[in-house]
Parts: C-alpha cells; sequence; structure tokens
C-alpha cells in the first residue's frame, strides 16, 4: 500500500518545496500555480483516479459471469493512465486489479508477460493482452455490454 502513495507523496513534497521559494518573494501568484500543478499531478498518478480495485480472483470470477475485461495495473504507471484516461466513463465497465495490493494478481501478470509485471495486461475472455490499444479496449468494452 505504501509504495502507490510514495510518488503522489513525493511529487507533492516536491511542490511545496517549489512554491516555497515564489511565496518568500512575494510572489503568490507563481506560488499558487506551480503548487497547483504538482498537486494536478500528484493526484493524476496516485490510485484514485482509478475504479476500486479487486482481488484478481474476485475479478476472475466476475468476468466468468459477466464478460467484463479485467485490467491488471499499478500505480504511477504512465501506461495504465493512458489506458484509464482515453476510457473515460468506460473504465467502470472494467474489473481493475491493483498488482501492488494482490499478489495473485501480480502472479498472473509474471506468468503471461515471461516473468515480468508489464502491466497494464488486460484479461478478455481467458486471454491476456499486454498494453493493449486503449481504442481497441474501448471496442472490447463496448461490445461485452
Amino acid at each position: 500500500m505504501r509504495r502507490a502513495w510514495t510518488g503522489p507523496v513525493l511529487l507533492l513534497i516536491a511542490g511545496a518545496g517549489a512554491a516555497a521559494g515564489p511565496f518568500a518573494r512575494g510572489s503568490t501568484g507563481t506560488g499558487g500555480v506551480l503548487l497547483l500543478v504538482f498537486v494536478l499531478l500528484a493526484v493524476l498518478i496516485s490510485p484514485l483516479v482509478f475504479p476500486r480495485s479487486v482481488g484478481a480472483v474476485e475479478a476472475r470470477r466476475r468476468s466468468a459471469v459477466d464478460g467484463r475485461p479485467v485490467v491488471f495495473w499499478r500505480p504511477g504507471c504512465t501506461y495504465c493512465m493512458r489506458l484509464r484516461i482515453r476510457l473515460g466513463r468506460k473504465a467502470r465497465r472494467l474489473y481493475w486489479v491493483d498488482i501492488w495490493r494482490d499478489e495473485a494478481g501480480a502472479e498472473l501478470v509474471r506468468e503471461v508477460n515471461d516473468g515480468n509485471e508489464t502491466v497494464p495486461t488486460l484479461l478478455l475472455a481467458g486471454r491476456a493482452h499486454t498494453n493493449p490499444d486503449p481504442a481497441w479496449v474501448r471496442e472490447q468494452v463496448a461490445s461485452s455490454r
């Protein structure tokens, strides 16, 4: 759990440090903008922008029932962020498994990626797709209704 928040916390600390100089010189506008940029970046790489994570076993069980894809991800992954942003509201239709919080999920990802924890890895109808194109994932989500 701590690993997921290390990056965002470091960004907040760096933002506070970067904004302190302009604030001290009386340039509150510049300091405020710097602080806001760092806060937004911290939120973007935090687990907050992803749908609630479920365990790999539960996600696979649910996927077998309704056919929705399962996405294995980890906080701070730029490719996971790209997929999440490009899916928009459709991201809530998928089951998201944080491999840093779920060892079974991490094990499955290593199994299908030659021992590497390469994410995002999408599991659809029993087949794994590593770092799939977001447009293709959107199509799959639309067809799994």
